[in-house]
């Protein structure tokens, strides 16, 4: 993340089959680093009240077990970051940094009436294409694991990039008189990378369990068990039960959760009770300062005194 890529021997610390896209795309790695960086970032925020926090993703591109065996926690980590890519990728060419691309394609379908296309929208479409050819290169080129979970894991990538095609909404900005919206410019652009990670991270509490199983003249992934609806396109997929993540197995990529601050009054996720694993945990008190009794100084600031309180902390076992 260091590096300013600004020399095609950068490109050696790659994958292999990610060495030859590098090199004939250098312009576009910073927008990959950032993507790498973002998927790092939002999958801890996502995951920060349950007991897989994705404290492991930071050791990337040296994943734990969990992550490399076509777990649950897999699949939401192949498609988000299958999207962060495509966005930054998209968002690249709309500021201009990319030379070979620039604002997307106008839209087929005519303006809402008092609107006109216009402005420069998110160029989604080279985003896509660039980010798949990408973030699916070891899946295409044969190399990262078994089939199946090569299948797997290019599936998880498309839904990223499902998701994102998905999420491509109007924005408009309002022109007129004294401020009146007589006349919207309108263009089509992609939300922020949360919106995203929200919708995988539910999809991620619904994924199917799947198999790689011979389908007629080629393999597909089906549900593992008989009666389970079929797999979508939208659909997040795993070939393996995760393991609890309660306690330290470090062959199966469990940090545990001892020592992680949970909410005893909470019914959810971060309840010291399923947090815990129902080994119970330890309540301390700290004390805290803190900006209080503040007051608007006529003119223009704000003065305020700090106050001391006491807070509880509750730990798991």
């Amino acid at each position: 993340s260091g590096l300013a890529w600004n020399e095609s021997q950068h490109c050696r610390l790659l994958a292999p089959e990610q060495l030859q896209l590098c090199r004939r795309h250098l312009e576009v790695m910073p927008s990959i680093v950032r993507a790498a960086r973002r998927t790092q970032a939002l999958c801890q925020q996502s995951f920060a009240d349950m007991r897989w926090n994705c404290s492991s993703i930071q050791r990337a591109p040296s994943f734990g077990p969990e992550l490399l065996t076509g777990t649950r926690e897999a699949a939401f980590v192949h498609a988000l970051a299958a999207a962060a890519v495509a966005q930054g990728i998209a968002r690249s060419c709309t500021s201009g940094e990319l030379p070979l691309c620039s604002c997307g394609p106008g839209p087929s379908e005519p303006p809402a009436p008092g609107s006109r296309w216009g402005g420069c929208g998110d160029n989604l479409s080279h985003g896509l294409q660039l980010g798949a050819a990408f973030t699916d290169g070891s899946a295409r080129a044969g190399t990262g694991g078994t089939p199946g979970l090569r299948a797997v894991n290019r599936h998880n990538g498309a839904v990223g990039r499902a998701v994102l095609r998905d999420s491509l909404d109007t924005r408009c900005k309002c022109h007129g008189v004294s401020g009146s919206c007589s006349v919207k410019t309108c263009w089509k652009g992609l939300p922020e990378l949360g919106e995203i990670a929200s919708d995988l991270k539910s999809r991620y509490l619904s994924a199917l369990k799947v198999t790689h199983r011979l389908v007629g003249p080629r393999k597909q992934l089906i549900p593992k068990e008989g009666d389970a609806r079929p797999v979508t396109e939208m659909d997040l997929v795993y070939l393996i039960n995760s393991p609890d993540y309660c306690t330290p197995n470090p062959q199966l990529g469990s940090l545990g959760t001892q020592d992680r601050p949970c909410n005893r009054s909470s019914v959810g996720s971060d309840s010291c009770d399923l947090l815990c694993c129902g080994r119970g945990y330890n309540t301390y008190t700290e004390e805290v300062t803190e900006r209080c009794h503040c007051r608007y100084r006529w003119c223009c600031s704000v003065v305020c005194r700090r106050c001391r309180r006491s807070l509880q902390r509750h730990v798991c076992k």
